[in-house]
């Protein structure tokens, strides 16, 4: 797990650049503290800042590897972990006679796709972003794994292209060394700020600035000096195309339960001290359950806060005696949430409107003191059928049997009923079709909510921007394994992932997502609708796999992601006064009707309407902007010293 920079040059000058990126890469100092480095030729220059996690003493980077007849042909920044390395480098030193020098993944990396191709990324199993150095052909690949567990982003203008793990990196860079002032590399771009309002994310493969963008999760990119990248996507998740035929329900279940183990079993490979997260939820008791058995010694940590309701803590206690495991608690209090939050919007790069995130922040912190990695339980929803609202088809069988002139009537009858009424709600979304309704998980502003607070609002740029090339892949899927799929690539890589990594990586923690595995997806994709939303629950067919597994009080337990106390909180004194004040000095009165914005604050604390995601998106909006655009917030960022072993 580390933090990677590069700029590939047109015009051969990258030996001007290399203290530029040296500089610019300190900024994601957190994402590898324990070694930078830097290599140029003509056309390339690399920054690196190492976490080191396999094959310390070695494996340095930028790393080069080449083949006997040419053994310093390539270079390599990568990010991330390949959990088959050990696999994929016997095969290559059997099969092509290839010779390494050290003991680590990066080197399976390069020989893979040396010997491989571009297909080499198809037989990797882990999380990943690197970029290789063609020395000879004088070309670029660049790749992301394929549920896109780790950032790439990319800037092209005439002097080239720069890539990095983090934003901030390259806006260090971005004017000087690449636009040569042909853009402004600070413009905003209007339609993420509209997507980003409605998702609470900014979707792939936008950012907030309109000069930076993403490389999609499950792409790989080539590149050559003075050309645009040639950008293909190598894997797209099917749900349902090859179902289970002839195996019995327990055969499924057993399947379930050994490629699972088998991918804890191989994320757990490491040479510094594997930790795991625990909440009161079974996805995560089921990876530590696992762990447990590699790591007799497990360390499980937990967070809460100290409020009836919003806290999973006594659940995760009990889980942790019951397989085993030693646990460590940390407890977040109203004014540590407040103070964080401007670290963690600068360490994010972009807002994401989700507040679990602070109290992500606070138990990574805490974990770093005692270990190098946790595994974590993201994932398992979207790949097992684990939102209630996929029960949501169920419960709107009866408008798809209706024409459509009377859903239209539906809809509009719905229009007007008092807002809170019951079944207003149903009536409205049983007026629309799946890809008109769904949009992933996250829901804030309706149109009208959105033209109130906006103050360009452009109706045509709406979530169908994002969502319909993504159903266009789904034509004839049952509705459950296409709301899967939209959140594969929406909410998924959007929210979940993004706060995974920059949350741990802003404490030098790494974190892996045993879930989201290629092999555990191989599973996951074959399994009917009545495998996922059945017997009045949801992720059926996992919970009767880990019926063996995980201990009974968290196997039926509903779902309640993790609740934080931010519509309790906007109403009381401390954090009504902050988002208050955020709101009067913030400056973006150009973008944002702050009046009408202050009016959904007080209508919050008054209780007639609860405002809490809605107001958290935009006040997220306020500290990012005062932070990346007005300069007026500057967050307090130390560089933390950690042991290179733990």
């Amino acid at each position: 797990m580390c933090g990677l920079l590069g700029l590939l040059t047109s015009d051969g000058s990258a030996a001007h650049a290399v203290d530029a990126v040296s500089s610019a890469s300190h900024c994601m100092r957190h994402r590898g503290p324990d070694e930078p480095g830097t290599w140029h030729d003509d056309d390339l220059v690399f920054g690196f800042n190492r976490l080191s996690i396999i094959d310390i003493e070695h494996s340095h980077q930028p790393l080069r590897w080449g083949p006997p007849e040419a053994p310093d042909r390539y270079a390599l920044v990568f990010n991330g972990e390949i959990y088959n390395y050990v696999e994929i480098r016997a095969e290559l030193a059997r099969d092509e006679e290839a010779v390494f020098a050290t003991e680590g993944d990066g080197e399976a990396i390069v020989a893979a796709f040396h010997y491989w191709g571009p297909d080499a990324v198809r037989r990797l199993r882990g999380m990943f972003a690197f970029a290789i150095w063609d020395t000879v052909e004088r070309s670029l690949f660049l790749a992301r794994d394929p549920f896109g567990i780790k950032p790439l982003f990319l800037a092209t203008g005439p002097g080239g292209t720069l890539f990095g793990s983090e934003k901030k990196s390259l806006l260090e860079l971005i004017g000087r060394v690449v636009l040569d002032g042909a853009l402004d590399p600070w413009a905003l771009d209007p339609r993420a700020i509209e997507h980003y309002t409605v998702l609470q994310y900014v979707p792939e493969p936008e950012t907030l600035h309109a000069s930076i963008r993403r490389l999609e999760s499950g792409s790989h990119a080539t590149l050559r000096p003075g050309q645009a990248p040639d950008i293909r996507r190598y894997f797209t998740p099917r749900f349902g195309v090859h179902p289970f035929t002839d195996a019995t329900r327990q055969s499924r279940y057993d399947e379930i339960a050994e490629v699972l183990a088998d991918s804890v079993a191989k994320h757990m490979r490491a040479d510094v001290t594997v930790g795991s997260f625990l909440s009161g939820g079974i996805d995560s008791t089921a990876i530590a359950a696992l762990a447990i058995r590699h790591n007799p010694d497990l360390i499980t940590f937990t967070t809460g806060f100290e409020r009836d309701g919003y806290s999973e803590i006594d659940v995760a206690v009990e889980s942790a005696e019951a397989i085993g495991a030693r646990h460590v608690v940390k407890v977040v209090s109203e004014r540590e949430f407040i103070d964080a939050i401007p670290q963690i919007v600068w360490y994010l790069d972009d807002p994401v409107a989700d507040p679990a995130l602070v109290p992500l922040y606070f138990v990574a912190r805490e974990a770093r003191k005692h270990v190098k990695v946790v595994l974590s339980g993201e994932g398992a929803d979207e790949l097992f059928g684990g939102y209630t609202i996929y029960k949501e088809p169920l419960s709107l069988k009866g408008f798809d049997r209706l024409p459509g002139f009377l859903r239209r009537a539906a809809g509009r009858a719905s229009d007007r009923i008092p807002e809170g009424t019951r079944g207003k709600s149903l009536l409205h979304r049983g007026s629309l079709t799946l890809e008109e309704r769904y949009y992933g998980n996250a829901r804030s502003f309706d149109d009208a909510r959105l033209r109130a607070v906006l103050r360009d609002y452009r109706p045509e740029w709406t979530h169908t921007d994002v969502t319909a090339p993504i159903y266009a892949m789904s034509e004839g899927w049952d509705p459950v394994a296409r709301m899967q799929h939209v959140d594969l690539f929406t909410w998924l890589r959007g929210d979940i992932l993004v706060k995974a990594d920059k949350i741990t990586m802003a404490n030098s923690l790494e974190l892996r997502v045993p879930f989201l595995d290629p092999e555990v997806f191989a599973i996951a994709e074959r399994l009917p609708y009545d495998e996922k939303i059945a017997h009045g629950t949801t992720k059926y067919a996992l919970r009767k796999a880990l019926e063996q597994i995980v201990p009974a009080h968290v196997l039926h337990r509903k779902k309640l992601g993790f609740p934080v106390p931010i519509r309790l909180w906007l109403a009381e004194t401390e954090m009504y006064d902050w988002a208050h004040e955020i709101i009067e000095h913030s400056q973006t009165d150009h973008i944002l009707v702050k009046e009408a914005v202050v009016a959904m604050l007080d209508e919050h604390r008054a209780g007639t309407v609860d405002n809490s995601r809605r107001l958290w998106t935009l006040l997220m909006f306020m500290v990012w902007h005062g932070i990346f655009v007005e300069k007026t917030i500057v967050p307090q960022i130390t560089d933390h010293t950690y042991p290179v072993r733990l």
